[in-house]
Formats: C-alpha cells, sequence, structure tokens
C-alpha cells in the first residue's frame, strides 16, 4: 500500500523533498536526485563553459541555459542590486590628451571623446563593494566596483569594471553561482567562508583573484585611493574600420593605499561609511580626486606565444610586453545633490558603447552585455534610461514606447505621432548614415561547450605572490589561514592545493598557519556575544 503521507521517493528508495511545493519523482535516463536541470527540466552536462564559435567564443544568442540562468539571477532582489549594492557615486570631467602614449589616438581609435587634446567630456562614477548589502560596513573584505559613465557627444560609454584587474571566472555561466557563494546562507541569512571556499574548491581560475582578495588590496583605504581596471578585454576600432584588443586601467593620482584587516577593524568599529564619508568630504573641501585612464593595447587573436588567452580576465597582461600608455585624466568635483536619484539610481552596462570602441569574444564581457542591462531594467524599469542620471546629454529619437514610469515619448520635434515604427515614408526617425566602415572580424568554428586551451591557472597567482612585499604576504596568509579554518577539511585540502600549485613557499605557509589557527581554536573556548555580554536584572 502507498503512504501518500510520506516524502516522494526516487527510483533507488532515496526520499525527495520539496519545498513549498509537490515534488516530482520522474527522472530521465541516467538522471538521479542530485542532476542539475535547467528550470525547464532538461539536464545540463555542461555548467562550466557557455555555448561558444570555438572555445575562444564568441556566444551565441541560442544559449538558453545560461539566458534562463542568467536573468533569474538578475532578478533575484528587490528593489536593491543584486550586486554592487553599495556604493558611492560623483560628477566630474574627463580630459583627453588627444594621444595614446606618444602616439596619435585615431590610429587605434576612431572614439570621438579621445580625438583632441584638451577635449572634456561629463561623467559619473559610482564605487561599490561587490557581494554585501546596501547598508553594510565599507571595510569589509570585497572587490570595489569602479563605474565610469561618459556621456558623449555620440551618446553614452559605461566603463564598468573593478579595482582589481582580474576576476574569479573566465565563463559567465558561473556567475550566479559564483555570487551565491558570496551571499549570506540561505538557510542561515549569514556569509560563510565554507560556502565561499567550496566554490572556489571546485573553481581553480579563481586562485589569483584570490591570492589578491586576501591580501591587503582586498581592503582599500577608500575609493579615492583605490586603482580602477575594466577587467575585461574590449576594442578600439579606427576609421578603417580594424580593430585590436585593448585593456582599460584606472591609477589614482593620489596615490594607493590598503588597509590590514586589523586596520580595518579598528575603522569599522566606528565608522562603517568611511569610503563614501571619505569621497564626499574631500569633494566638498576642494580636494579633487583625479585617475589618470591607461591602455594596453593588442594585436588581435589568439597570441600563441602567451602561455594565457588574451581573452581569459583571469589573467593580467604583463606590462614589460603590453605597456600602460595614458589617454587621459578624469577630475571628480561634484558630490550628488540626491543620492537615491544620481548614486542609487544609476545604471551602467558593458554593452554601452560608442562607435570606435567594440566587443571582444571574452566571455565574462560577452555574459556581463546581457546581464548588466537586463538587471537594470528589471531593478529599476523598462525605461532607465529616461532618469537624468542615466540619459544621454544629446539628441534621442527611438521607437520603444510606453512600459511602466514612461514619463517622456522619444519623439522629435514635428513627427508624425502616429508612426512608431522604421521604415516609414509617412514620419519617424531615420537610419544615421555610415560614416566609416564596421569592424567585421572574422569568426568560424563549431558550436561547443569547451574551456579555453591555455587555462594555466596558477601561474600568475603564483607571480603575484611573489611580487607582493613581505608584509603583504604576511597579511595574505594570516586572511587566507583564518578563513580556511571555519572549512571542511576536504575545501582546506583542495585550496592547498592550489597554493602550492602557484608557489610552494605560498602552500606550505597557508597550511602551517591553518594548522597554528586550528590547533588554537581547539584549545580556546569559543567566546560567543552571550558569553561576553552582562547580564541585567528586568526593569
Amino acid at each position: 500500500m502507498t503512504d501518500h503521507h510520506n516524502a516522494d521517493q526516487d527510483p533507488t528508495g532515496t526520499a525527495v523533498q520539496g519545498v513549498g511545493n509537490a515534488t516530482d519523482t520522474r527522472r530521465a535516463e541516467g538522471e538521479d536526485a542530485q542532476t542539475l536541470t535547467t528550470r525547464q527540466g532538461h539536464p545540463v552536462t555542461n555548467n562550466q563553459n557557455s555555448r561558444t564559435v570555438g572555445s575562444r567564443g564568441p556566444m551565441t544568442l541560442e544559449n538558453y541555459q545560461f539566458i534562463e540562468k542568467i536573468s533569474h539571477f538578475d532578478r533575484e532582489r528587490i528593489p536593491e542590486r543584486v550586486v554592487h549594492a553599495r556604493g558611492a557615486g560623483a560628477h566630474g570631467v574627463f580630459e583627453t590628451y588627444g594621444s595614446v602614449g606618444d602616439e596619435p589616438v585615431e590610429k587605434y581609435t576612431r572614439a570621438k571623446l579621445f580625438q583632441g587634446k584638451g577635449k572634456q567630456t561629463p561623467v559619473f562614477v559610482r564605487f561599490s563593494t561587490v557581494g554585501h548589502g546596501t547598508h553594510s560596513p565599507e571595510t569589509l573584505r570585497d572587490p570595489r566596483g569602479f563605474a565610469v559613465k561618459f556621456y558623449t557627444e555620440d551618446g553614452n560609454w559605461d566603463l564598468v569594471g573593478n579595482n582589481l584587474k582580474v576576476f574569479f571566472i573566465r565563463d559567465a555561466l558561473k556567475f550566479p553561482d559564483l555570487i551565491h557563494s558570496q551571499k549570506p546562507s540561505p538557510t542561515t541569512n549569514i556569509q560563510s567562508a565554507e560556502r565561499i571556499f567550496d566554490f572556489f574548491a571546485g573553481t581553480p581560475e579563481a586562485t589569483h583573484m584570490i591570492t589578491l582578495l586576501y591580501s591587503p588590496w582586498g581592503i582599500p583605504a577608500s575609493y579615492r585611493f583605490m586603482q580602477g581596471s575594466g577587467v575585461n578585454t574590449y576594442k578600439w576600432v579606427n576609421g578603417q574600420g580594424e580593430g585590436v584588443l585593448v585593456k582599460y586601467h584606472w591609477e589614482p593620482v593620489q596615490g594607493i593605499r590598503n588597509l590590514l584587516q586589523a586596520e580595518a577593524d579598528q575603522v569599522q568599529a566606528t565608522n562603517f561609511n568611511h569610503a563614501s564619508q571619505d569621497l564626499h568630504a574631500a569633494i566638498e573641501r576642494g580636494e579633487y580626486p583625479q585617475w589618470e585612464l591607461l591602455v594596453q593595447i593588442m594585436e588581435d587573436g589568439e597570441h600563441p606565444e602567451l602561455d594565457f588567452d588574451p581573452l581569459d580576465d583571469t589573467k593580467i597582461w604583463p606590462r614589460e610586453q603590453f605597456p600602460w600608455r595614458p589617454v587621459g585624466m578624469m577630475t571628480l568635483n561634484r558630490n550628488p545633490e540626491n543620492v537615491f536619484a544620481e548614486t542609487e539610481q544609476a545604471a551602467f552596462g558593458t554593452g554601452v558603447l560608442v562607435d570606435g570602441l567594440d566587443f571582444s569574444d571574452d566571455k565574462m564581457l560577452q555574459g556581463r552585455t546581457f546581464s548588466y542591462s537586463d538587471t537594470q531594467r528589471y531593478r529599476v524599469g523598462a525605461n532607465y534610461l529616461q532618469l537624468p542620471i542615466n540619459a544621454p546629454k544629446k539628441h534621442v529619437a527611438t521607437n520603444q514606447r510606453d512600459g511602466q514610469m514612461a514619463y517622456r515619448v522619444d519623439t522629435f520635434s514635428g513627427q508624425d505621432a502616429r508612426v512608431n515604427y522604421e521604415p516609414s515614408v509617412l514620419s519617424g526617425p531615420q537610419e544615421a548614415p555610415r560614416r566609416a566602415p564596421d569592424h567585421t572580424p572574422h569568426v568560424e568554428g563549431h558550436l561547443v561547450r569547451a574551456s579555453i586551451e591555455r587555462t594555466n591557472d596558477f601561474g600568475q597567482a603564483g607571480d603575484q605572490y611573489r611580487r607582493f612585499e613581505e608584509w603583504e604576504r604576511d597579511e595574505l596568509v594570516a586572511n587566507l589561514a583564518g578563513a580556511l579554518s571555519e572549512c571542511d577539511p576536504r575545501i582546506q585540502t583542495k585550496m592547498l592545493g592550489y597554493f602550492r600549485a602557484a608557489d610552494a613557499d605560498y602552500g606550505r605557509r597557508v597550511e602551517e598557519a591553518l594548522k597554528q589557527k586550528t590547533d588554537g581554536q581547539s584549545s580556546q573556548p569559543t567566546q560567543t556575544p552571550a558569553t561576553l555580554g552582562h547580564e541585567a536584572k528586568s526593569y
């Protein structure tokens, strides 16, 4: 007799529990209760790589698994940003040098904002933490967002990046999993080092980013004293339609300053808004922060002479091979008048490029290009580009209509309002004339789900470890040992193997510090707020 009160069971007899809905025990051939599927029930055979033309990309739009996964991820929070929730912003200006290093900039790009020495473009910048909520302390260990909106004569350009020059993963398919691991546990609502490193233990390409994040570089002293980076690989396109690969770097004129964990704890004890406060106060007193924009340029191609793929955003292009070339200076000189209207409603997207700038086949860039703007349509609304902070400072005429909170119609003076389509012989906006040839890179290959060939997950992590000063290595080892001491031994073993693969001394020191940490914990009674609290009588 079937007991309808019991949990459903899979064919192996294991109980299958549902959360808030009835469970279904049907399985495709070869599936069991742990088989990963899409929301449509399709078994997922490869959750590490998007579908691309050849292993290096580009991605294709019929990536259903990726689109379902990332579009759901974009809608996980209302209304706070899923990532980059805590932020501070400022207005300013970018002034071009009219050159790239000692060469004329038009050799590489026809983007108008870079043409002509001294030309100025208004900007709005939003700095942020990444993984934590709107009111979280700004002292927490986390990458920092560094997003710049250029209001150019050709429309907006968003240069969206971080303070660190690499990222945890090289394929956007894994981004929701990365962020889920960094967020509070769904069962305790508490962030867990074990969950974070459980993801990292299966993600060896994250070792480079981990090495930076758990060093003092993981806690900038304030937004004014941190570098910025586009992280992804983009392209510049010149007047002949020729393209080159490019990486962007922001270098703070006022210098770089990072905090040790003990110093961050000291700051957090009295002020968890220190970075926002420092930026606002500096601008108020006329001490305007500046960053020089520099680029690295590489001929487009696979570059087999390198031991890494130049489209891999877990890697840094060596400066000795691809020098930093200055192109302009950014100055922040005005605070927002209303933080919500400007800083919080500011919406950035990696796909927001102007003529002369283009996409590479970087898998993270292509995934982010869908995700970022899709997030803004969800978070702020379909008409987010009509908000003053996001609207381009130029003529706009589109056939996009209606949607929640539409407060203007993108028509031009004298337009027949009946016509909201194109083409039309009656009225309506017309296509712009083509002033220069399109960039038309050749793409050929099989559609596959495959990692890039030159992963080299540990080489640059080891280089970075050896490049650190001794006090930075000490801090890195102590921070990693502290985090790993909270983890399952299987996770510890995997991570120690990664650190040893990066550098033998790196792995040895973390292993010794971890053993010392765990031995010390086992011999010391646990102190909690409950044991530290002082008893009081009821009143």
